[in-house]
């Protein structure tokens, strides 16, 4: 599990081509792996990823063809600058919310625009994905824990103080840029909580207004 607090900006070092799928070196920059040992879980853009190697500079992980098939991680390249953050500890502070590091979609930047400090971006995330995606709630990009300032259909806008922009990769965004989002896990398990026994049965599409209406959660 992670916050969504973004601990460094790293580097990818090398991207090697491994028995089908990818093994990564990141330049871990200011992050601290003193605590870190093999086995332990990093994130990287908000994809948990074990450590297999510490070579000192930073570490090595691999990527499976699931996790390329399904991020952007395949965009990545030898130079790229990724966010970082270690795993959540018991006495970690929770300054974000709960990220568990696995991906639910691939969003794109649809525009970015100056606003005073801030930066205005409006995000476009798969279809799938938009009930999940709530006004002034919790989403993550990259890994980094943000909040909703709008929603539009499956369209949503953040804005996004210098600090973030400065301890995030956020300012290198531009329009058509991919972008790794993981919804709210409250909401998730919200929707499984809803169908309650029929949780058991086989998958018939998920929640619906008709199915709202049918269980007495809507108004006629």
């Amino acid at each position: 599990m992670f916050t969504g607090i973004i601990e460094s900006i790293g580097n990818i070092r090398s991207l090697t081509p491994k028995g089908g799928d990818v093994r990564v070196h990141v330049e871990t920059g200011k992050l601290d792996l003193g605590d870190v040992k093999l086995g332990d879980s990093i994130a990287i853009n908000g994809v948990c990823l074990t450590a297999v190697e510490l070579p000192g500079n930073g570490f090595v992980a691999d990527v499976s063809r699931e996790t390329l098939d399904c991020t952007a991680f395949h965009q990545l390249k030898s130079g790229s600058r990724v966010n970082l953050e270690k795993a959540l500890t018991p006495t970690t502070r929770l300054g974000g919310h709960l990220v568990s590091g696995h991906v639910d979609g691939v969003g794109e930047v649809v525009s970015r625009q100056e606003s005073a400090r801030a930066v205005e971006f409006r995000i476009r995330a798969p279809r799938e994905l938009a009930k999940y995606i709530a006004h002034k709630g919790s989403i993550t990009v990259d890994g980094t824990s943000l909040t909703v300032n709008a929603v539009d259909g499956a369209e949503f806008e953040l804005t996004i103080i210098p600090h973030t922009l400065s301890e995030t990769i956020m300012d290198d965004y531009r329009p058509g840029r991919l972008v790794n989002l993981e919804v709210d896990l409250l909401a998730r398990y919200l929707e499984r909580l809803l169908l309650g026994d029929k949780a058991a049965e086989p998958a018939q599409g998920g929640i619906s207004e008709s199915f709202l209406a049918a269980n007495g959660y809507l108004k006629s």
